[in-house]
């Protein structure tokens, strides 16, 4: 399907919700305007949207639809609960979708979603940073066929108040996401297990995964005393691990190289953010499909439901 825009002018970029994501994570990027025509933002909170605007020098908008019509393509940043409803009256109105994981709340409404972009022609990605973090591009490009992926997200202190399947579907997704990604094609899941406290609050999650030629384990503890997220794989001859995203190292033959994010790299780079955005313009530009669209956009929540009835 080719979404290429054709005339020489930038993309025009709108952004739906200004919560805590969108204000660290998006506006930061999208207000330096680097290839792309930052059009405005539009929430339900008009109050927040007017002090952000006069922040950022953006413009508000008072309705969805005022916002599509002034842009090629938007951010949704709302609750995963309003994302078939806003994402559905965007891909209707004509624009292409970027939006947090998950692409929905239910995974028969993520489906409908796709079929809907597919009919409308328009794009929509899912932004799972941690595929654009340059040290877990490396690692990917590093070891393309390992034998054995890691990855570990854990929480110092942070069980519920959400009950277990948001946290399931929030969270956790990222490390399914990510591990499946790293490890390539095939793998199935083979066990594992999801704790709950009395109050139906995730406490802690691991699973196995198997693929003909690899070994994945995916690991979460909400109350490990710690805010550590690692990855570790291993193939023929080395071990490359890289830990909370940004300082990168493997051992091979008894000595250990460490490569360190770049002094100048900024956060929102090492995590994934700013590659994300420039992938989803370009894809727009280019007229293909982003890494995150399609099956590859749900395929860790198929996973994600199918553990919350298998474990």
């Amino acid at each position: 399907m080719n979404t290429a825009k054709t005339d020489a002018q930038p993309i025009r970029i709108g952004m739906v919700g200004l919560g805590s994501i969108a204000q660290k994570a998006y506006l930061p990027v999208l207000s330096q305007e680097t290839r792309w025509r930052f059009a405005g933002v539009f929430s339900p909170d008009q109050q927040k949207m007017r002090t952000l605007c006069q922040q950022y020098r953006l413009s508000g908008y008072s309705s969805l639809e005022a916002l599509a019509n002034a842009c090629d393509a938007v951010m949704v940043h709302s609750s995963t609960a309003s994302h078939y409803e806003v994402i559905s009256a965007l891909l209707r109105l004509g624009v292409h979708v970027y939006v947090d994981k998950p692409l929905a709340e239910t995974l028969p409404q993520a489906e409908a979603l796709l079929a809907l972009a597919e009919r409308q022609g328009k794009t929509v990605m899912v932004g799972f940073n941690r595929r654009f973090a340059p040290g877990y591009q490396s690692l990917k490009s590093t070891l393309p066929h390992p034998d054995s992926v890691r990855v570990e997200k854990h929480r110092a202190d942070n069980v519920g108040p959400q009950p277990a399947r948001f946290t399931l579907l929030d969270d956790y997704l990222h490390v399914v996401d990510t591990a499946l990604w790293l490890a390539g094609k095939g793998a199935v899941l083979q066990g594992g297990v999801i704790r709950n406290n009395t109050a139906g609050q995730l406490v802690f999650a691991e699973h196995l995964f198997a693929s003909a030629t690899c070994q994945i384990v995916t690991s979460m503890h909400r109350c490990a005393g710690s805010q550590r997220e690692s990855v570790q794989m291993i193939g023929q001859g080395a071990i490359h691990h890289v830990d909370n995203l940004s300082d990168c190292w493997q051992e091979s033959g008894g000595i250990v190289t460490r490569h360190p994010a770049p002094s100048w790299q900024s956060i929102l780079e090492q995590r994934g953010f700013v590659g994300a955005i420039h992938h989803f313009v370009d894809s727009l530009e280019q007229g293909v499909q982003p890494q995150t669209s399609g099956e590859q956009a749900i395929l860790a929540q198929r996973v994600v439901e199918s553990l919350l009835t298998s474990c």
